[in-house]
């Protein structure tokens, strides 16, 4: 079939009296008479050559022809009804979707993001956390920033940002602690899955590194809510979590700092910049001028 010659006033009309099951709900909708959709459900029977309806007493039942056709034609519209609703002043909006590691979302994107959002309205933003683990094509992502060395296999990386980890706690174990890494042997040392980290912290620090005990975590965002919560040390990126130091929730005991690592925004090196991702990636450098 030509598609300059589709019927779409009739698949119109097909498609909603196919919900509905009824015409008269049909033509509600798209304010019309009941006859007109009637008439236009009937040229496009008439076209294809096949009934797509059982007319019953009270309402209407797809034939076996009905029934291959409603998902196509549901599908096409719907899909063109999501290009037109990301229209806006006169451009179409561009989806952006971004993976980023839960930590550096709450401790220092979010804040931001309004300023992102209001001098790119043509870009439809969509955000999904993680825990540093991310697929970038699995997930269907166009960018993603994590946290690592920047040496992923497939994947472009820029730096964005330092996060260097030192220890962090409530302000009452920290008086415990009095600023003498030897008195961390008394507490519980929350960790991350990568082992060496609290080794090197000691290390950097001028210390022996005591046995260590207590729950390993994921995300630093759970293991600084554990040490808000009294159950111990965590070593973290003090800069994630400067709202907490400066309401004094949080104590950071000791200057010393560990390098492991630092967030990158990442895609995939087969992936070609798209314009929103070009403008989330400036926006985003421009607000961390030392990468």
């Amino acid at each position: 079939m030509d598609r300059a010659q589709l019927p779409l006033n009739a698949l119109r009309a097909f498609e909603a009296a196919a919900r509905h099951l009824n015409f008269t709900r049909a033509a509600i909708e798209l304010c019309v008479s009941q006859g007109a959709v009637s008439h236009q459900v009937a040229q496009l029977e008439r076209r294809l050559g096949a009934p797509l309806f059982r007319r019953l007493p009270r309402g209407l039942a797809l034939t076996d022809e009905g029934q291959a056709l409603i998902p196509v034609v549901a599908d096409a519209f719907d899909r063109m009804g999501e290009v037109l609703d990301r229209f806006a002043g006169g451009h179409m909006r561009e989806v952006l979707r971004i993976g980023v590691v839960g930590t550096f979302a709450t401790g220092w994107l979010l804040d931001r993001l309004a300023g992102f959002t209001a001098t790119h309205p043509h870009v439809d933003l969509r955000l999904m956390t993680n825990n540093n683990r991310v697929d970038l094509a699995g997930e269907g992502l166009d960018l993603a920033i994590r946290f690592g060395d920047g040496a992923w296999h497939g994947i472009h990386a820029e730096p964005v940002m330092a996060a260097p980890l030192t220890p962090l706690c409530t302000p009452e174990v920290a008086g415990r602690i009095g600023g003498d890494p030897a008195m961390l042997a008394g507490e519980a040392l929350l960790r991350s899955y990568r082992a060496d980290e609290w080794p090197r912290w000691f290390a950097a620090a001028g210390a022996g590194c005591p046995p260590l005990r207590g729950p390993v975590f994921d995300s630093s965002i759970l293991m600084v809510d554990a040490a808000l919560a009294g159950h111990g040390v965590a070593l973290a990126p003090a800069a994630m979590f400067g709202k907490l130091l400066g309401s004094g929730q949080l104590a950071r005991p000791f200057a010393a700092e560990i390098m492991t690592g630092r967030y990158w925004l990442t895609r995939l090196m087969s992936r070609a910049d798209s314009p929103a991702m070009r403008d989330f990636r400036a926006w985003l450098l421009g607000e961390v001028p030392d990468t």
